[in-house]
């Protein structure tokens, strides 16, 4: 796996990583931490669970087939304790189960395939980025929503 340059990562993240599979945690540890992230890894899902309610995370990317608790399973934790945090969920049976973040609960469902690389840092930054944009627009983007729906009535 190799790292893309990203334009988008000016403030590192907290990222929380899990994955029972030791190469593909280290190849995305790797290309995440080239990008600028604070990256703690997790091998498996009630080993994440434990991490991410004594420590604050921007971000959990996670995989699908692990043991004993898969990632839709995570993903449930994660949102009853937390349900603004964000989530990429990734898999090698994203599209044979039809895995979407409608029907998972991720912000961003990634398969595993020759693109994943470049599918995640576009996610991570697009996610990241748009938590940014959020929350600074506050009063103001309390006042356009108004705004839009006044003229939509």
């Amino acid at each position: 796996m190799r790292a893309l340059s990203s334009p988008h990562s000016s403030t590192p993240a907290r990222i929380l990583l899990v994955d029972d599979n030791r190469l593909g945690l280290a190849a995305r540890k790797s290309v995440l931490e080239e990008l600028g992230h604070h990256i703690t890894t997790a091998s498996e899902g009630r080993e994440a669970l434990e991490t991410f309610t004594r420590e604050p995370f921007d971000l959990v990317i996670t995989d699908y087939k692990m043991p004993r608790m898969n990632g839709l399973e995570l993903i449930q934790k994660i949102r009853e304790a937390d349900s603004a945090t964000l989530i990429i969920l990734i898999s090698g049976y994203a599209e044979a189960l039809g895995l979407t973040e409608a029907n998972t609960g991720a912000d961003a469902v990634i398969a595993k395939n020759a693109n994943e690389v470049q599918h995640l840092i576009r996610s991570v930054n697009r996610l990241l980025r748009r938590t940014t944009l959020r929350k600074p627009m506050g009063a103001q983007g309390a006042k356009a929503k108004a705004k839009a729906k006044s003229h939509s009535a």
